[in-house]
């Protein structure tokens, strides 16, 4: 399953977490697997989309993540490709 993650950095500061990533590396759970990330240019929130059959990885990811200043907040989501498969059918549908 993919997830979007929204991170949001504690007063926008992002330079916790990516010192973090510099000196110790990200480190997902085996099975957490990470596919792209964009930031905002206020350095506000965080958008990662993250694939994973477990939701206890998520879990826990977001807790080895503690002490950075950040909260997050896990959307599922759906390819628009496999959610334009789901509803042709009903198109033409009245």
């Amino acid at each position: 399953m993919l997830f979007m993650v929204i991170e949001r950095f504690r007063d926008r500061d992002p330079i916790p977490v990516y010192r973090r990533v510099r000196d110790a590396g990200i480190k997902f759970p085996e099975g957490l697997t990470y596919v792209a990330s964009w930031i905002e240019p206020n350095f506000d929130r965080c958008f990662q989309l993250m694939e994973c059959d477990d939701l206890r990885l998520l879990q826990e990811w977001v807790l080895n993540c503690q002490g950075l200043g950040m909260t997050f907040e896990i959307v599922p989501v759906v390819p628009s490709k496999e959610t334009r498969e789901v509803v042709a059918p009903f198109l033409d549908d009245k």
